[in-house]
């Protein structure tokens, strides 16, 4: 990491030239970060103050020179004399160009001060000031108290007075949400009564020992400022802890009632419960180490309170600090065990016996005593450890991880550690060192590698030199061992799967026994079970299952060897009594059977009996007895009440039972469910397995029997090679050929029982939980009435008056039409309006769609009456129109039919209304007041009375409907001009009106003045005077005065309305296309649907839970640079690929911007704008955070709701933030108290330092959004006795006027990553968060403002038992939001959609195995930070960390539940390579759960059936893919040796066998299930039950006709490949993805990813299956064996075929030559130092070859044995050639190998050729060539004339040489220690390179082929991206586009 700092950077004014800027800023003021802290502030101050003080700016530079000067005055840091001679010149320029005539320095410093000093005293008491009056004060406070330092400097003798006022300033430091310092009580947040009750608490310092015990001048402040001088914390921790414990006492506080405890006066309650969260684990502890907790509390009530928030506050202080110690909780009880008892000791003035002077500390309160003398020792060992791990590349039984150093503390022997602690003679500090490893065994590495090497050996000497010089000094004391392994051995082995799930391997292994035996037997009844001869050979399994027993005994002692220092003695009895109880059963078992069988003794039973007689043997009596071991398991199943009590109980009969059931360690046990829980569960799994057993028996075992026996009666007599074992007279080849695949299949097809009762149950649960309540626009709008009253009932906190509101059941619509409370409606339309606009915001809907969608806010809405959106009654107006105008009838039917549609009605209605409520607005004159509302009062009257139909004529209602439409548009427009027209308008209408829609025959009267008639209406004498412009009196005739109307009428809420009714009665849209774009419609249909699911009730803001988020960050994008995302000119920049992809979205984004497009942007200065428009659509941090801010601002308007009054509410959200600053504090503080988000950005230093432009960003996204925090590890250098030390610190950072400030600054003992990075990333920040509850986004979520809103609800879960206990974890759905991009984004997409909805529905209820799968789950923080955090990170064994976090947390008793009423979305890969890579890093990670001791102990400690639940969710699915590729290897190898060896001829022949028919079917029936089912059916079960199942079918349909089984097929290709392989070698690994946009990958690229995974795989494959084919002699018409081969060959042509089939581009001509280059240029490349592997081939093999460099003896063993199988072909072809003669000698198979190391010679001949001749001697070369050739054409000639070698056995050569050859290369590798260094080597490298360019020639040439023909390519592309297709995406240039450095 470069040690350089930026200073930031100086702001000008707009007006100031860049010559200006030049001239005073050339020097770039770059701070080594060696005393970039003490200096950065004086450099900042001068940076501001520069333009007006410039003497004053040259003196604060003066002194950051002389700071930096005595913190290294040798100039040794790294940068600091470059920095010391660019500040010295500066200084040496401004000197005399600062200095002002007869003014001195002291006198200029002190005027400049006081400026500052006296307007921050001014101003400080207030909290309401606007923003830029804050941010002045700020800077004013920050300038005063840098100028007092430098004052102080200056001035020799400063005044006191002066000194308190400066000091008092300089004080204030930075908060983070809690301003302490003093004045800090003006603001919002300090005038919560809660704050002030928790702030009251921890200033009570009554009782405390005087603060001179402990050297501190003047008293304590609080309780921390005493814990801190007691024990020696950091100041920044304590300040730290100090405002997190205030902030959870408040929150607590919250949540009590009023009768509990006073507003001003802290509950005890609330304090008992932390008490009790805190220190559970604690108090755990200690019953399990049966040690007394030192937790003491006196009596008396008001001391209690205040020892009780010391001991919270002693455990969040030892947290704080404790770095990577947090992932090692028991480690943390033991500090705080002592350090407990410690402060009770100090606290209770407690006298020593030996010192006879008051108790203190063991590490007294020095600084940084707690992290020098406590902490760091322990660092100390992890970072050894670690060391000796060699990045995790080390097997796991050599180095100690996070668990074992944790699990020492699991033991009593902890305590022998001591306290102070015995770092220098106890064992546990003592880490052994590596020798050096012998030359032979050395591992020689890729050129590439060596650097590496070299640069970490200097490093290893150190260690080992100070490793030696510590046991040299102890050697005299006592001879210190490794203490080893602790409780666990992670042994890289697939015997682990065994281990760790031994009950359900056995109960498999036993039940094929049984099976078989019942099949043998022909059973004709379930009766005949119980006949004594079947009965007994049935439970011979007993004899089977004591071998079991004893295998795992042995298993047991084998495992955990290396943990035998750690083991405690009475485990170590334990398995050596189970290993002798299983030797004994082991002979009783087999004896008693033995002399027993078919001996029986009989017992007749009453007649009538379903048995006659009963009979029994010894053996039934011995078995009987061994089953009582098992006996107690079956009874703590059924009453898991009881089993709990056993575990957790320190009685000693239960001590005893648990000691022999389960072994004690302190996590895993008491995991029981509920007694419901537990019989949910039991009854799926007893319905898979009985489907299971009914098919294997049926289909697989059964059929088997009978082919069996015959299979066994034939004698062999005749093979067709040379049998190794020619007197062998049975088949047992055959048996085994036959039944392998068979039972493989057996043990594996439970996965997909499970997928199709998952698919079953899931759905079920899912129809019962209302999901898919809303799928289309169609229900919404059918639905939306009802939205208010699921509004009111889920999101509206209950009144006190109402209480709790219920709801009614599952399948009932429980909603009443519209809610009860009075201002519910309102509250709903403010919600609903907020969500509509952020929808706009986001550019997801346009103005117009915003004006259709919004509803009018009004006084309306607490009368009940609801404005719907003009989304729903749209064309409603236009239709009941029609309807009416057409209509003949009664007038009731007409009101029928209109009010039937409800909507309609609605529309109807609120048209007349505002149509009324316009005309009295709009009309003033008194005479046509009087005449329009004598025409309303008609019709309302022919409404009340049904005569509307007989009084007025409807045909004249369009031409009606014209003139309004006439009339609102000249209202919007509102120009004065049109005044006249206005008045026309109504005049026409009037006209329309009396003259032709009135039935009345009513004459106008010749007078010029109207009169009214005895009905009331107006008349008028003359028809031409009305209408006559130029005779008529103007000011005598209704609208014909232009005074008469109000025009043009103002804006505000009458406008709306207008504009309102104009949409009314003119759009004409359905609702279905509104809103257009599909993103929005789908987030509107989702809140609405969750608005129905049974969610808990809402609590106030004020009490609701408060909660953080936080996101680790590495190096991902934050925003897009303007460079980054190009011209829109350009095809292949991002911006064109935004604007094709989201074409509606961009449309938007110009109309909110109003632009016409780009260039309209940049002339408008909107570029910023449009960097964010386009970074939130990509996979941003930019993007995440926006989402995760929208939880700040639901809480904002949830409490402004909550404290709205009904003024308030019409006033609107807006106009209340803008205008109202008080309410605006109390939502800000509010929202402070409740929410923190904190970002933790790992490389956020190395950014800084290297100017990053994503520090920038960084700043932007904090400026933005200011309550965001970053937390980052920073390095130092520290000049300790003149030599620089790197120093690391955690801190915590805000923006403050635009510039980053320091909040909290806390060292750590050493660089914190010393595992994996995201958890050590994680674990940094995780004590800067705030709250009860934790939330883990990754950097590549989004979420939405409408599920923020449901946060609330969702947290009071915490407050509801699941079963026995509250959930510990929430586990929510995601929404993947890149599933447009492509076909593969969208099969990725709906594949993940599937496992996080229907898949962990199932897991959390009922088989209540759900774990954490990196989802946006949220924590019980404080739940988990006492038990160790949020993810595990020992390095590689928690590759997969986030999953380690929910076994952890079910290990230690916690529950984790799943609600699928809030989702967050999330961005997935989208192209092939970037999904395989992911793929590959979860099988990865997989396997190292295989192998790891969480699964482990789950595995041993669930009951049966839950641990069936856990194999088949977690590992389970990974190693049944692995089985099921096997098997298809076993078959075809099985088939092979049939048919090389001449078996099958001879069988079919004596037997007249066809096959075994019932192999074949269910390897058929299985390979077709696996295929199809396990990703098809819950995929289509979830898309039906949330988009209807019509869909769910045509996109299943769609998928397959895109590949999707192809992609699908080759999917499980990877995760086979990566799990398998690093269980046996290891390698696992983070691979990062990039998620990148969709581009063409070159052919050399997609060779290097899926060469070995999958095309030598499939090649292998396609062998097997043409030799087969070549060599059978049955099944030519054979169905059954056309599915099975369909299958395998459909398998190999995918792993083939698929990298290119889903290559964008992959088949255009131009790409295809480029390609070709490009791969002739990889495959000849020189291999070297710093040469990577996409560069060439020889690099690129090294690095494939990296799992073998750290293998153990075994895996190489393993790896030799598994190449042995090529050999199978040589073997069996060469007794099939024709050059033969049909011989079967030995010799024949001698001679192949002869042949095999001629052509080898041959090559090698060649290679020297090359290397010797081809330079300078290019002819001869060519002429060796040549000779060698010939002779190999006539060697070639002459055997084929003598020996009859026909063309035939050339091909068969090929086929039987090259997989030796390859078999060959394997084995090589293998042992390439031995061989390196020899020329073999060379030879294998040579061989291998020729293989690689021989399988990319036969890849290459189909590329070309089908590349040459146009057509293809087109078709391709239809295929790849039909999803965009449909979006109108021209795609062709996207395409074309070069591969970029960046991403969305």
């Amino acid at each position: 990491m470069s040690e350089i700092v930026l200073a930031e950077p100086i702001h000008f004014e707009q007006g100031e030239s860049s010559t200006a800027r030049q001239n005073h800023h050339e020097y770039d003021e770059r701070l080594p970060t060696v005393f970039a802290s003490e200096i950065q502030r004086f450099l900042r101050v001068a940076n501001l103050i520069e333009k007006d003080e410039p003497r004053v700016a040259y003196l604060c530079r003066v002194q950051a020179f002389v700071i930096a000067h005595n913190l290294d005055k040798n100039s040794s840091g790294r940068g600091v004399r470059q920095f010391k001679t660019s500040l010295l010149h500066r200084l040496e320029q401004d000197e005399n160009a600062t200095k002002r005539g007869g003014i001195g320095d002291i006198r200029e410093l002190k005027r400049v001060y006081h400026v500052y000093r006296d307007y921050f005293t001014r101003n400080n008491k207030a909290f309401d000031l606007e923003q830029s009056y804050r941010e002045k004060l700020i800077n004013a406070r920050i300038i005063a108290s840098v100028l007092f330092e430098v004052l102080k400097t200056v001035t020799i003798t400063p005044s006191n007075q002066a000194l308190t006022e400066g000091n008092a300033i300089h004080k204030k430091t930075e908060f983070n949400i809690l301003p302490l310092e003093q004045g800090g009580i003006q603001h919002a947040i300090m005038q919560q009564p809660e704050i002030k009750a928790a702030i009251a608490v921890i200033r009570n310092v009554r009782g405390l020992p005087p603060a001179q015990d402990f050297k501190k001048h003047g008293a304590f402040v609080d309780l921390f400022d005493f814990l801190q001088h007691c024990f020696g914390f950091q100041e920044a921790n304590v300040a730290n802890q100090r405002e997190h414990l205030i902030l959870l006492l408040a929150n607590m506080q919250t949540r009590q009632t009023h009768n509990q405890t006073s507003a001003l006066k802290l509950g005890e309650s609330g304090v008992d419960e932390l008490m009790r969260k805190f220190f559970k684990n604690y108090t755990t502890w200690c019953k399990f180490l049966e040690r007394k907790s030192n937790i003491r509390l006196p009596y008396v009530k008001q001391e209690a309170q205040q020892y009780k928030i010391l001991y919270i506050g002693l455990y969040l202080l030892i947290w704080g600090e404790a770095a990577n110690l947090r992932f090692m909780p028991e480690c943390l009880c033991y500090i705080f065990h002592h350090m407990s008892y410690e402060l009770h000791g100090v606290l209770s003035g407690d006298i020593s016996f030996t010192t006879w002077e008051k108790v203190m500390p063991a590490y007294r309160g020095e600084p940084e005593s707690f992290l020098n003398n406590v902490v760091t020792p322990i660092y100390k060992v992890i970072e050894k450890e670690v060391h000796n791990s060699k990045g995790g590349t080390t097997d796991h039984s050599a180095w100690r991880n996070y668990d074992d150093l944790n699990e020492y503390f699991w033991s009593p022997d902890c305590f022998g550690i001591g306290w102070p602690m015995r770092e220098e003679d106890h064992d546990f500090f003592f880490v052994k060192t590596k020798d050096k490893p012998h030359f032979k065994n050395a591992h020689v590495v890729s050129p590439a590698q060596k650097k590496e090497k070299k640069k970490s050996k200097k490093e290893e000497k150190k260690v080992e030199e100070d490793a030696q010089e510590t046991v040299d000094e102890n050697q005299e004391k006592r001879e210190r061992h490794w203490l080893g392994k602790t409780n666990f051995v992670e042994i890289r082995s697939f015997w682990q799967i065994y281990r760790s799930f031994d009950r359900m391997w056995n109960f498999y292994i036993l039940s094929l026994q049984a099976i078989i035996i019942i099949a043998c037997h022909d059973l004709g009844s379930p009766l005949q079970l119980f006949d004594a001869t079947v009965f007994e050979d049935i439970i011979s399994i007993f004899i089977t299952s004591a071998i079991l027993k004893l295998i795992q005994a042995i298993s047991d002692i084998a495992f955990t060897w290396k943990t035998r220092y750690t083991m405690e003695h009475s485990q170590k009895v334990k398995h050596v009594v189970k290993l002798a109880f299983a030797i004994i059963w082991n002979i009783i078992l087999p004896v008693c059977y033995a002399n027993s069988r078919r001996k029986y003794t009989c017992y007749s039973t009453k007649y009538g009996s379903l048995v006659e007689e009963w009979c029994f043997t010894s053996y039934m009596v011995a078995s009987a007895i061994y089953l009582t071991s098992n006996a107690a398991e079956v009874v703590l199943f059924f009453v898991p009440a009881m089993g709990k009590y056993i575990e957790v109980s320190n009685n000693k009969i239960c001590k005893v039972l648990a000691w022999w059931i389960q072994p004690r360690i302190y996590v895993g046990r008491g995991m029981q469910e509920d007694q419901v829980s537990v019989l949910k569960y039991t009854v799926f799994w007893i319905s898979v397995l009985s489907c299971k057993f009914l098919f294997s028996y049926s289909f697989e075992i059964k059929p088997l029997i009978e082919p069996t026996r015959q299979i066994m009666k034939i004698g062999v007599r005749k093979y067709e090679w040379h049998e190794l074992f020619p007197r062998v007279k049975n088949n047992a080849g055959a048996i085994v050929a036959v039944w392998s695949p068979v039972v493989m299949i057996y043990f594996m097809d439970t996965q997909i029982w499970y997928s199709v009762f998952c698919t079953i149950v899931g759905g079920v649960y899912g129809v019962l939980h209302h999901l898919g309540e809303i799928r289309t626009q169609g229900m919404l709008r059918s639905r939306f009435d009802n939205l208010p009253a699921a509004f009111d009932v889920c999101l509206n906190p209950p009144s006190s008056k109402r209480g709790k509101k219920r709801r009614k059941g599952f399948l009932s619509n429980i909603f009443q039409k519209l809610p009860d409370e009075k201002n519910a409606i309102a509250k709903f339309v403010v919600i609903w309006n907020q969500i509509i606009s952020h929808l706009r915001l986001e550019d997801l809907i346009s103005n117009r769609e915003m004006d259709l969608m919004v509803m009018p806010v009004s006084s309306e809405l607490f009368s009940r009456k609801v404005l719907w959106p003009i989304f729903l009654l749209a064309n409603k107006f236009s239709t009941a129109l029609t309807i009416a105008k057409d209509f003949e009838g009664k007038e009731e039917i007409l009101a029928k039919r209109i009010t039937k549609d409800k909507y309609m009605f609605y529309a109807v209605r609120e048209c007349y209304q505002s149509l009324k409520y316009v005309l009295e607005i709009l009309i003033v004159g008194n005479q046509e007041k009087r005449i329009i509302h004598d025409i309303l009062s008609e019709i309302e009257k022919s409404i009340e009375e049904t005569t509307l139909l007989k009084n007025f004529k409807m045909k004249v209602l369009p031409a009606l409907h014209e003139k309004v439409i006439e009339l609102a548009e000249l209202l919007i427009e509102g120009d004065k001009d049109n005044r006249h027209k206005v008045s026309k308008a109504l005049l026409d209408m009037f006209e329309l009106v009396t003259n032709e829609m009135m039935d009345d025959s009513r004459t106008l009267d010749t007078s010029h003045f109207p009169e009214q008639n005895e009905c009331g209406f107006v008349y008028f004498r003359d028809d031409d005077q009305l209408f006559s412009s130029e005779e008529i009196n103007s000011e005598s005739f209704p609208f014909s005065n232009e005074s008469c109307i109000h025009f043009p009428l103002p804006e505000g809420p009458l406008m709306e309305k207008i504009k309102r009714f104009h949409f009314l009665i003119t759009v004409k849209e359905t609702a279905m296309d509104i809103p257009a774009n599909l993103d929005a419609r789908r987030r509107i249909s989702f809140f609405a649907t969750s608005l129905f699911t049974d969610m808990p009730d809402a609590p106030k803001v004020h009490s609701m839970m408060s909660f953080s988020v936080i996101t680790p960050h590495y190096m991902e994008d934050i925003s897009f640079s303007m460079k980054e995302l190009g011209s829109e000119k350009e095809d292949d920049s991002i911006i064109f690929y935004m604007q094709k992809i989201y074409p509606d979205e961009w449309k938007n984004f110009l109309e909110r911007m109003c632009c016409e497009n780009r260039k309209s942007l940049e002339d408008e200065n909107k570029l910023e704008e449009l960097r964010l428009w386009a970074s939130f659509r990509g996979q941003t941090l930019g993007r995440t955070v926006r989402g995760m801010m929208y939880y700040r601002e639901a809480l904002k308007l949830q409490a402004f709701l909550d404290m709205a009054e009904d003024e308030d509410i019409l006033e609107g959200y807006e106009t209340a933030e803008k205008g109202n600053r008080a309410l605006f504090a109390r939502l800000e503080a509010l929202a402070d108290m409740k929410y923190t988000y904190v970002i933790s950005c790992q490389s956020f230093a190395l950014q800084k330092t290297m100017n990053d432009p994503r520090y920038k960003d960084t700043i932007d996204l904090m400026i933005r959004y200011p309550s965001l925090r970053v937390s980052y590890v920073e390095e130092k250098e520290e000049i300790v006795q003149g030599k620089p030390h790197k120093v690391y610190y955690s801190k915590l950072v805000k923006v403050v006027n635009g510039f980053e400030q320091t909040i909290y600054q806390i060292k750590l003992p050493g660089p914190p990553q010393l595992g994996e990075g995201k958890p050590e990333n994680q674990n940094n920040a995780i004590i800067f968060t705030r709250g009860e509850a934790l939330q883990t986004i990754d950097m590549n979520q989004d979420n939405y403002l409408e599920e923020a809103l449901k946060m609330r609800n969702l947290l009071q879960e915490f407050l509801k038992r699941q079963g026995r206990r509250p959930p510990t974890i929430l586990g929510l759905r995601e929404h993947i939001f890149t599933g447009s991009v492509s076909s593969l984004a969208w099969f990725m997409s709906y594949q993940e959609t599937s496992f996080v909805t229907i898949g962990q529905r199932l897991l959390a209820n009922p088989l209540r195995v759900r774990f954490h799968y990196g989802h946006p789950d949220v924590f019980d923080r404080v739940f988990h930070i006492t038990r160790g955090g949020i993810s595990k990170a020992s390095k590689t064994i928690n590759l997969s960390e986030d999953v380690f976090a929910g076994f952890n947390c079910t290990l230690r008793r916690g529950c984790v539940s799943y609600h699928e009423y809030l989702q967050i979305g999330k961005g997935r890969d989208v192209s092939l390579n970037s999904i395989s890579k992911f793929e590959a890093k979860v099988a990865n990670g997989n396997s190292e759960q295989t192998i790891s001791r969480d699964v482990f102990r789950l595995g041993r400690q669930f009951d049966f059936f839950r641990m069936l639940s856990c194999y088949f969710t977690t590992i389970g699915f990974y190693f049944s893919s692995l089985i099921s590729v096997l098997g298809i290897y076993v078959f075809l190898y099985g088939q092979l040796y049939l048919v090389l060896s001449g078996l099958e001829r001879a069988l079919v022949i004596e037997a007249r066998i066809r096959n075994v028919q019932s192999l074949e079917t269910a390897l058929a029936s299985q390979s077709f299930i696996q295929l199809g089912l396990l990703t098809g059916l819950p995929m289509m079960m979830e898309i039906g039950l949330e988009r209807g199942f019509l869909t769910a079918l045509k996109d299943f349909v769609l998928m397959q006709l895109q590949l999707a089984a192809v992609f699908f097929t080759f999917s499980l290709g990877s995760k086979t490949h990566y799990y398998g392989r690093t269980i046996l070698h290891g390698g696992a690994k983070y691979r990062p993805t990039g998620r990148k946009v969709v581009f063409h990958a070159s052919f050399t690229e997609n060779y290097r990813l899926y060469s070995r995974s999958h095309f030598v795989k499939a090649f292998e494959l396609m062998l097997l299956l043409i030799v087969y084919n070549m060599f059978r002699k049955s099944y030519q018409s054979s169905m059954t064996y056309v599915l099975i081969t369909y299958a395998i060959w459909f398998m190999s042509l995918t792993w083939l075929c698929a990298p290119f089939l889903f290559n964008p581009a992959g088949f255009s001509w131009t790409k295809a030559v480029d390609d070709w280059k490009e791969w002739n240029k990889w495959i000849r490349q020189q291999g070297g130092l710093g040469i990577h592997q996409d560069k060439s081939w020889h690099s690129w093999w090294y690095d494939e070859q990296a799992h073998l460099r750290r293998a153990t003896l075994g895996s190489r063993f393993a790896e030799i044995l598994l190449s042995l199988r090529f050999f199978i072909y040589q073997y069996g072809l060469v007794y099939h050639l024709d050059i033969t003669q049909q011989s079967k000698n030995l010799l024949v198979y001698v001679f192949s190998w002869i042949v095999i190391f001629g052509i080898f010679i041959l090559v090698k001949a060649v290679n020297i050729g090359r290397n010797q001749l081809s330079a300078n001697h290019q002819l001869g070369f060519r002429f060796f060539k040549a000779i060698l050739f010939v002779a190999v054409i006539a060697v070639t000639i002459t055997l084929s004339i003598i020996c009859q070698l026909s063309v035939s056995d050339l091909f068969v050569c090929c086929m039987a040489f090259m997989p030796t050859a390859w078999g060959l290369i394997q084995i090589a590798q293998a042992v390439r220690p031995k061989i390196e260094h020899t020329g073999l080597w060379d030879f294998t490298r040579a061989l291998a390179r020729e293989f690689d360019y021989g399988m990319g020639i036969v890849l290459f040439g189909p590329i070309a082929i089908l590349a040459w023909l146009p057509i293809i390519k087109a078709f391709h592309a239809r295929i790849l991206f039909n999803e965009a297709f449909k979006r109108h995406l021209q795609i062709q240039p996207l395409l074309s586009a070069k591969k970029k450095k960046h991403r969305p």
